[in-house]
């Protein structure tokens, strides 16, 4: 059977191990949340710029067929 110091040490190395893996978990968290952003802003951008061409365009409003 262990004695105490043993199993003190081993759950320490465990709570070592998780905390590295929250931090590293966390830092992925905020890159992709940026990365999200990111992603958001060009959207908006897009989206912006397709709705100024459709206004521009001479072309007709696209609209849904009718249902057979």
């Amino acid at each position: 059977m262990p004695n105490e110091e043993s199993r003190v040490t081993k759950l320490e190395e465990i709570v070592a191990h998780q905390s590295k893996t929250i931090e590293e978990l966390s830092d992925q968290l905020a890159e992709q949340w940026k990365v999200l952003e990111q992603t958001r802003l060009k959207l908006d951008r897009l989206t912006e710029r397709f709705l100024s061409l459709e206004e521009q365009s001479d072309a007709p409003a696209i609209t849904k067929p009718p249902h057979y």
